[in-house]
């Protein structure tokens, strides 16, 4: 069943469903992680219903955002959305597979690349009974691999790529990222509280980059009294009153 929310009261509304990837911390995470400016033409590689780029969109309105997602019926809610904030004109979806990048977009096309993309590679991980769960989760439809050789075709030089993923991966990641020409320059873990273990990552990569990855200080979700933090507040819109007053 289809449920609306809002990002932040007055702000963008967004719609999902059971049957599509659920709203998580990862997307808010990622959302508030790369800098934004006017202008910038971004492109959503599996954008779901459309979260992330409206994530995005509060954050910075002057932004053309392409979203390119597997899952019809994903891509119907993202378009629902896009028309529920009059945001036709700056946030559009196409359907299509990533791994047929070149059919779908023109190369070096884009100024910023943003996925939360699949954490379990194929085989590994619980499997998903509901199949739109199971591409959203698995590398079933898109590796490492082909994620980062589709940013890599789309951005142009000197571009970032930012996303979102798990710490046991890392290595993965950082072998599929320059294996396409984009370069690791910005890593943060995310711990639920001071000093626990990662639970997921930040990254940002850039096309022909120079050698050099800065590892910035643990993004923390509570502070050491178990309230929420600064960041994860921030990442979720909300002022310091709402911020008390979070159970």
């Amino acid at each position: 069943m289809e449920q609306w929310d809002s990002l932040c009261p007055g702000g963008l509304r967004f719609c999902w469903d059971e049957r599509a990837h659920k709203p998580g911390t990862d997307s808010f995470l990622l959302g508030s992680f790369p800098p934004l400016r006017p202008g910038l033409r971004v492109c959503d590689l599996g954008s779901g219903t459309g979260l992330l780029g409206l994530l995005l969109l509060q954050r910075q309105r002057e932004l053309q955002i392409t979203g390119v997602e597997i899952q019809p019926h994903a891509a119907v809610l993202s378009d629902m959305a896009a028309a529920e904030n009059a945001l036709g004109d700056r946030l559009r979806t196409l359907r299509g597979d990533l791994r047929q990048i070149r059919e779908l977009l023109p190369a070096g096309s884009f100024d910023l690349c943003v996925s939360n993309p699949p954490y379990f590679s194929d085989g590994s991980g619980a499997t998903a009974p509901i199949p739109s769960r199971r591409t959203a989760r698995s590398e079933t439809d898109c590796t490492l691999s082909d994620l980062c050789r589709a940013a890599a075709y789309l951005l142009r030089w000197g571009s970032a790529f930012c996303l979102v993923h798990r710490p046991e991966r890392l290595c993965d990641l950082l072998c599929a990222l320059r294996e396409n020409g984009l370069e690791p320059k910005r890593l943060r873990m995310v711990e639920s509280r001071p000093e626990a273990a990662p639970s997921l990552l930040l990254l940002e990569a850039r096309r022909g980059g120079k050698p050099g990855l800065a590892i910035g200080p643990p993004l923390c979700l509570t502070d050491a009294s178990g309230m929420p933090s600064a960041e994860y507040a921030a990442a979720y819109f909300r002022t310091p009153e709402q911020k008390e007053n979070t159970p």
